[in-house]
């Protein structure tokens, strides 16, 4: 995704300024990432707000995602080009005017276009974090930096359906559901001025260019997609919406062959196709999408169903998600982090089959009539299931990347990520209104498909994760 620089400071920096730096680099980090969970919160009252149909709050989640999943590997191009700091700076700056714009919004249309607008800021701000990082720190350094975005980054993700819980309960100035975006501006401005005055000027010193045409082939052919599967349900599926599911693979074979007659040429692909010929990172990214159109969906018609079908309020939703949260976390950083190297693949083969029992019994939960006390454990052992899969996944499919290719590896997994999530809101929200929004099980049974899917991969990986284990 950005090119690793190694080279010395353009100016001396304290440290006092390196610290002020790197907390700059930090909030805007905590910004992106709850922006992509907060909002689940708040789109019942939102629907509830402007009357919009049950597609169009799924586009206020996924239009999000899939601009910043799109754009992703663009951003990291455009730092090395033109400037890390310049881009964040902007990119920061974007996402506070979508995010005003977001709370200004009159109608779901202005809405949609405001998120897609935030997610596009986004990805010009987020890959610009882990280059700077490499910029302000020596290699010694970077480890316990890098360690701390790991875990403000997952804090931030669990955190955001709580906090947009707390702040429509709280209801600042009468701004309702409004106040999960506009909460942003003021800390975005913050982090646009310390950001001006803090950040060094740094680019890559070999910059590898960009292939527009193939990044907007490639964005066509997932919003080929996605368009069908969020919309089609609430238009009637007519004939073109199955021309373009079927033209989206065809989209993507172009960008494959546009890729390899680009590298064949020495200009710059969309990524290096060696990539596609490591099977241990071509795996993890199937099980990353799989897995994550599993969970993405869940957290989608979880918050959404909470609301609607047992009547929490929106404070209550965002605390349900304390449990799910803790486990995420122990899944993280106890679990995942100590038994893979002794249990490797079964680590994560047993995080996903938690998350497929617990998901399903949580979401019965809201189709049943027990009580909340119920989905408690359910929620904390699903989390559990979740940390065991994402900690410990990434590491998996970087392994045996080459070096080389490791900053464009990386762009790759979180856009296969972020994917996922946009694939979830579109295919799980829809079987989810399928029911007219009334029953979990047309959702209880699309992700639990998925996550046998994900199974299935799982046990695939090799027995020896990580070169070191086969000496």
């Amino acid at each position: 995704m950005t090119t690793i620089v190694s080279s010395a400071l353009p100016t001396e920096l304290s440290e006092r300024q390196k610290s002020l730096a790197y907390l700059t680099l930090m909030i805007a980090l905590v910004l992106e990432i709850v922006d992509v969970t907060i909002v689940n919160t708040a789109l019942p009252v939102i629907e509830r707000d402007f009357g919009a149909a049950a597609a169009q709050a799924q586009w206020v989640a996924a239009g999000y995602s899939l601009a910043f999943a799109l754009l992703l590997m663009l951003g990291g191009r455009l730092g090395d080009a033109f400037g890390y700091s310049r881009l964040f700076i902007g990119g920061v700056a974007g996402f506070t005017l979508a995010s005003l714009l977001c709370g200004l919004s009159a109608s779901p249309g202005q809405l949609i276009a405001a998120r897609v607008l935030q997610g596009s800021a986004g990805a010009m701000m987020a890959p610009q974090v882990m280059a700077l990082i490499q910029v302000l720190y020596g290699p010694m350094e970077r480890v316990a930096k890098l360690a701390w975005v790991g875990v403000i980054g997952g804090l931030s993700a669990i955190s955001g359906p709580i906090l947009g819980g707390i702040l429509i309960h709280a209801n600042l100035f009468d701004t309702g559901w409004r106040s999960v975006f506009l909460i942003n501006v003021p800390v975005g401005l913050a982090a646009t001025m310390l950001a001006v005055r803090l950040l060094p000027g740094a680019r890559s010193p070999l910059p590898r260019g960009i292939d527009g045409r193939g990044t907007a082939l490639l964005g066509m052919a997932m919003a080929a997609l996605l368009y069908p599967l969020v919309r089609g349900h609430d238009l009637g599926w007519k004939p073109w919406h199955f021309a373009l599911l079927a033209a989206s693979p065809i989209a993507l074979a172009l960008v494959w062959r546009r890729t390899v007659r680009r590298e064949g040429k020495g200009e710059a692909p969309v990524f290096p196709t060696a990539l596609a010929r490591q099977r241990q990172f071509v795996m993890g990214l199937s099980i990353a999408l799989v897995f994550g159109i599993a969970t993405g969906g869940f957290l989608f018609v979880f918050a959404f169903g909470a609301q609607t079908l047992r009547g929490y309020s929106p404070l209550e939703t965002g605390l349900l998600h304390v449990p799910f949260s803790a486990g995420v976390m122990f899944g993280i950083a106890f679990l995942g982090r100590k038994l893979l190297a002794s249990y490797g693949r079964w680590v994560i083969f047993g995080g996903i089959s938690l998350m497929a029992i617990f998901a399903g019994m949580t979401l019965g939960w809201i189709e049943g009539s027990m009580p909340y006390i119920w989905a408690l454990p359910c929620l904390g052992l699903a989390g559990v299931g979740m940390g065991m899969t994402s900690g410990p996944l990434t590491p998996v499919m970087l392994a045996r990347v080459d070096p080389a290719h490791a900053g464009v590896a990386s762009g790759i997994v979180k856009t296969v990520q972020e994917l996922g999530m946009a694939l979830g809101v579109a295919m799980v929200g829809t079987a989810f209104f399928a029911g007219s929004g009334r029953t979990m099980l047309p959702a209880i049974a699309v992700i639990e498909v998925l996550l046998v899917m994900a199974l299935g991969l799982a046990i695939r990986l090799p027995s020896a994760l990580f070169p070191e284990q086969e000496r």
